[in-house]
């Protein structure tokens, strides 16, 4: 698997969640080092630059994740919120966000990961407490566990990404399809 970070999702949050991918079959971790962390943060415009981080940092935003995907799964469910995974989200809502400075060249934002981590956790509470609730979807490929927004229109969407996600399963159908097809059909 590819360490490129990926935002599909349609929410920070649900990318933040989509770290540890294929959570129900070989689980792939993408924050093995606070570098990997926070190369996401970077990435996901988060933040322009991030002061360097420490295995602490990765330990608490890996357990901020953890937290952020279980209070999306209970929501998507339409199950009550684990208590515990509610107060880590708020716990980490609660610390200091990243704080935008205006500079003569325009917007610049510098944080530490624990400023960063923060905004996410912040982010995770308006999705989850706002309207795009029902809008969210896991992805169709059964390897995948990433959730995202669905506006597309009739919410037909099936996957994260067709990148990602789409391409393969289709490709894979395709295959399918084509060995099934007895040899002199194709007439």
């Amino acid at each position: 698997m590819n360490l490129n970070h990926v935002f599909v999702c349609g929410h920070p949050a649900l990318d933040f969640a989509a770290t540890l991918r294929a959570r129900r079959s070989t689980r792939f971790e993408m924050f093995v080092t606070p570098e990997r962390l926070n190369a996401w943060y970077l990435e996901s415009g988060l933040v322009d630059t991030i002061t360097p981080g420490g295995e602490d940092d990765v330990r608490e935003a890996t357990a901020v994740r953890e937290a952020v995907y279980r209070l999306v799964t209970d929501r998507r469910l339409g199950e009550d919120f684990d208590p515990e995974a509610l107060e880590a989200v708020n716990a980490a809502a609660r610390r200091s966000p990243v704080t935008p400075q205006l500079t003569q060249t325009g917007r610049h934002t510098e944080a530490s990961p624990a400023q960063a981590l923060a905004t996410v956790a912040r982010q995770a509470v308006e999705l989850l407490s706002g309207p795009d609730v029902p809008l969210m979807k896991e992805c169709g490929n059964p390897e995948c566990t990433r959730v995202y927004i669905d506006r597309s229109r009739g919410m037909r969407r099936q996957w994260c990404g067709m990148e990602s996600c789409g391409n393969k399963i289709k490709a894979a159908a395709y295959r399918a399809r084509k060995k099934t097809v007895p040899a002199g059909a194709a007439h």
